[in-house]
């Protein structure tokens, strides 16, 4: 496939991506900047790091289910777009007129949660193992003394919740000095909204089976928070790599998932109060909880429907 075919391709998703939104969810100027800066920065990133030497591409080399060479480095690709498109918010925020202090730092919280999951996902990458996986078995390792990589990362994912969590919330208290919020019921909603962030950083994670189906996920879950900044930014960087997704010859691993599902968190805590959130977290721990009785696979592919959606795209070989 050529290149000007793949941005074509990327122009034609980007496109396809903002003509869905709701009309009373028009993207700003800042929204479409986010969305266009991240999906260069992650197409970037990922090209840039398949021509890496061979030593340090190796740690990341994987086979996939159909017994295919593939890469992780995708994952690291899209922090890295995240990161970018929050920085390119930030930027075109600061260069409109009036723009109040706590504007210039709305890219913040994603950025720390991008790059904070993402470290924590590339942990496992790198350096777990291919026992004791799903959360089971995590917190299982710990029941019997065993710090395993997978439970340093359910620690740090919900360090990492809370921290973004706080930043969303800080700031949003002082865009409405106003509001009456008592300290319990603030203080409640941030740390609800910290296990938010962290469930859905496995969430994502667990369709990250087949080709293009947690970026799917990712997609289908930002787009009706689009205006917000973790939003733009994942889905920006979702459709940067999306081809080589589709066409199986990279993935996101833990990296890339957790970064994904962490944003996509960290944009529902920044659009929602205590009640949204505690529904967003019921829902992820039921999501989180059926995974480890029920394959997702088997029950995509049992639906005709399903099937059909989560092939759509894919390389045919």
């Amino acid at each position: 496939m050529t290149r000007s075919r793949h941005r074509s391709s990327a122009g034609s998703a980007m496109a396809s991506a903002l003509s869905a939104t709701a009309p009373s969810t028009v993207p700003s100027a800042v929204t479409v900047a986010t969305l266009v800066g991240a999906a260069v920065a992650s197409a970037a990133a990922l090209r840039l790091a398949r021509r890496l030497p061979e030593t340090a591409r190796a740690p990341w080399e994987r086979t996939n289910h159909a017994g295919r060479p593939v890469t992780l480095l995708e994952g690291p690709a899209v922090v890295a777009g995240a990161v970018t498109g929050a920085a390119v918010a930030g930027a075109v925020t600061r260069a409109r007129s009036g723009a109040r202090p706590d504007e210039l730092r709305s890219g913040a919280p994603t950025t720390v949660v991008a790059l904070a999951a993402g470290a924590l996902g590339a942990l496992d990458d790198l350096a777990g193992g291919v026992s004791d996986k799903g959360l089971k078995g995590h917190l299982g390792a710990l029941a019997r003394g065993e710090v395993t990589t997978g439970a340093l990362k359910v620690v740090g994912l919900g360090l990492t919740g809370l921290a973004g969590a706080a930043l969303a919330d800080s700031r949003a208290a002082r865009t409405a000095p106003t509001a009456r919020t008592s300290r319990p019921r603030s203080l409640a909603a941030t740390l609800v909204g910290g296990a938010v962030v962290a469930g859905a950083a496995n969430a994502v994670n667990l369709f990250d089976l087949r080709p293009g189906r947690a970026l799917k996920v990712t997609v289908a879950a930002a787009l009706p928070l689009v205006t917000a900044t973790p939003a733009a930014a994942v889905l920006g960087a979702s459709l940067g790599v999306a081809r080589d997704d589709l066409e199986a010859t990279a993935m996101l691993g833990d990296t890339g998932a957790n970064a994904a599902g962490a944003l996509l968190g960290l944009a529902l805590v920044e659009r929602t109060g205590l009640a949204g959130r505690t529904v967003a977290l019921t829902g992820l721990v039921a999501l989180t909880l059926a995974s480890e009785r029920v394959s997702f696979t088997r029950v995509i592919e049992s639906h005709p429907t399903l099937r059909r959606l989560d092939e759509w795209g894919r390389e045919r070989r």
